[in-house]
């Protein structure tokens, strides 16, 4: 029998510290050790009782969670899911601390009754926590761009025409990867879950702020958050990174971050490429996404063809897999995070063994690929 996840609640409210402490015990396969009310206490029970994941209070008095975080991945890296508030500071403390080394966080309830909702969410990511991997990587350094003779590229499909894939157990054929003409490439898609903020702030500061097409970034992450997220990623970029709006043009040199909530799609009129917005009709099924990253992806290689560009990095899951084989097919180019840079080797995985990856790299090398080909 496995042994259940120890867990270190930190709050700095004895409510909260109860609430948690409660709501996780009832889970068979998790054990929570003990309890600290702030940084200070939680850096010394950490490191005498080695728990398998933290929980932590984005907002303490003293030392925060960010300071908490930092000097955690300095002196004994631990998994830490962040429990932030849904407000403007407690989002911006939040992408603070996942920036930091924080593998993921969950919202507090907004209303009463919402304990089951905090509790299934947080034994979930407790348990993909467990299992992450705390290798950090250093920030890319931006390369110049070298343009280098390639091979045509492959001719895209017809607007509509199906997207062949492997049946069921099926192991999929080899697909040629088509190396873009540089200068070629009119859409970047990146698609991240667990860690992946952490690995957007390694990546998107890398690139230049004359990026000759535009991108579209597809994080996993609650409704609320994804706005703050953009503003902390343009914070530190040279391209501009915007949350995006319905109509929004695809620019080079920007960067348009999927809201939450929201299925984002392309369309292309008179040569002028845009997203559009929609909110769905039906409730996402358990284990999906909204947005998807399979679903931007998808409507990339439709809409883009051999002139899109797919980038998988960090998560759990599978999402993106089948939307990088729809780019890959269409002639378009396609680039994997690699398992010892990420956080959790899931979503990257799952396109690697689909044979949807055109290259596997470790994330310090995935912008200079993205310049050189782009």
């Amino acid at each position: 029998m496995l042994q259940p996840i120890k867990v270190l609640v930190v709050d700095d409210s004895a409510l909260m510290r109860r609430v948690i402490t409660r709501l996780l015990e009832v889970q068979a396969d998790i054990k929570v050790i003990d309890t600290a009310s702030d940084g200070e206490e939680a850096i010394k029970k950490i490191t005498k009782l080695r728990p398998d994941v933290v929980t932590m209070d984005v907002e303490m008095p003293g030392m925060n969670g960010v300071t908490v975080v930092s000097r955690l991945m300095r002196e004994c890296p631990v998994p830490v899911i962040m429990l932030s508030a849904h407000t403007t500071e407690g989002a911006r403390v939040t992408m603070e601390a996942l920036a930091a080394g924080a593998v993921d966080f969950v919202p507090k309830p907004q209303k009463a009754g919402e304990a089951e909702k905090l509790a299934a969410e947080l034994s979930r990511k407790i348990r993909v926590a467990r299992r992450a991997s705390l290798k950090r990587c250093p920030a890319a350094p931006v390369e110049q761009r070298r343009p280098t003779p390639a091979p045509a590229p492959a001719r895209p499909r017809p607007a509509g025409a199906p997207l062949p894939g492997p049946a069921a157990g099926e192991k999929p054929a080899p697909i040629p990867t088509v190396r873009p003409t540089p200068g070629q490439t009119e859409l970047l898609v990146i698609g991240s879950s667990t860690g992946g903020p952490a690995a957007l702030q390694a990546l998107l500061p890398a690139l230049p702020g004359d990026l000759s097409c535009g991108v579209v970034v597809v994080q996993h992450i609650p409704v609320g958050f994804s706005g703050p997220m953009a503003e902390h990623l343009n914070r530190k970029c040279r391209l501009e990174v915007k949350h995006a709006e319905h109509g929004d043009r695809v620019l080079p040199g920007q960067v348009l971050v999927a809201p939450a909530g929201y299925d984002l799609t392309f369309r292309k009129y008179a040569g002028r490429l845009s997203v559009a917005l929609d909110k769905g009709s039906k409730p996402v099924p358990p284990g999906g996404f909204r947005p998807s990253v399979d679903v931007v992806m998808n409507s990339a290689a439709e809409v883009a063809g051999s002139r899109a560009m797919g980038v998988l990095l960090t998560g759990m899951g599978r999402d993106g897999a089948r939307g990088m084989l729809a780019i890959k097919q269409r002639g378009g180019y396609t680039i994997a995070q690699d398992e010892s840079t990420c956080v959790v080797y899931g979503m990257p995985r799952a396109a690697a063994e689909l044979g949807a990856a055109a290259k596997i790299l470790p994330l310090q090398k995935i912008a200079g690929e993205i310049v050189r080909v782009v």
